[in-house]
């Protein structure tokens, strides 16, 4: 089955995130050796900020408590990263776990979102937010489409009210227009509610006609392998 497999050929042409979830599954059909998954896993995983589960990986494969000290330098600097993350937001962490604070929200999402830059300084540009929350999308693609609801919930993220229409200096007729072009191109089972201000993802159940077609398709395809194997295999015992 591995001579078939095409995660070699894909897997440069995919961000790392992407290419995990290949890695898993070529580890439970078993079509390489577990210890050679595991090194693509360590080499996957260098570059990011899992650095823990690159050393609990290592520790698995090579069945020992030591990591190599490059992996260590790593966690240092990932931690060090965290800790300054974690300081420059401290401030607007505290006021959002402030129950009395809170309170000074209003339903005017326009108003908090200048209190708080206003405050606390801690918003960048709309284009630069409209960017982060694309590639906030994109990087939890398997975790939205592995939920019942993660084509809405998506959808949601990116364009809550008429939030992105501002984001993207255009006006509301003009974003609504730009989302229809967007549900058109994707193929989305999916329509604008004009009045509320947001997109309705209908639920995609195949009828029992398109099942069997694709059923079918598939069996076809697995026949012809089959027979083609077959033929392969007679020629070479008359070859002998």
């Amino acid at each position: 089955m591995a001579t078939y497999d095409l995660t070699p050929r894909i897997a440069p042409n995919l961000d790392r995130h992407l290419v995990f979830p290949l890695l898993e599954f070529l580890q439970e059909r078993q079509l390489y050796p577990d210890d050679q998954i595991l090194k693509a896993k360590i080499e996957l995983l260098n570059k990011t900020n899992m650095v823990d589960y690159a050393m609990d990986i290592h520790k698995s494969l090579y069945h020992t408590e030591d990591v190599p000290q490059d992996m260590m330098d790593r966690r240092a600097e990932v931690v060090a990263r965290l800790k300054s993350l974690e300081e420059g937001a401290a401030p607007i962490v505290a006021f959002l776990q402030n129950p009395n604070a809170v309170q000074e929200l209003r339903a005017d999402k326009q108003y908090n979102i200048q209190m708080l830059k206003d405050r606390y300084q801690s918003f960048s540009s709309p284009l630069n937010q409209v960017q982060s929350r694309i590639w906030l999308m994109y990087w939890s693609l398997f975790i939205f489409f592995n939920n019942e609801n993660g084509r809405t919930q998506i959808i949601d993220l990116f364009n809550q009210d008429k939030v992105l229409a501002e984001k993207l200096y255009l006006n509301y007729e003009e974003a609504e227009r730009w989302i229809v072009n967007l549900i058109q191109t994707s193929k989305l089972d999916a329509k604008i509610d004009s009045k509320s201000g947001t997109v309705i993802m209908e639920p995609n159940h195949p009828n029992v006609y398109e099942q069997l077609i694709d059923h079918t398709k598939a069996l076809s395809g697995r026949t012809y392998k089959l027979v083609g194997q077959l033929l392969e295999h007679a020629q070479g015992q008359t070859a002998r």
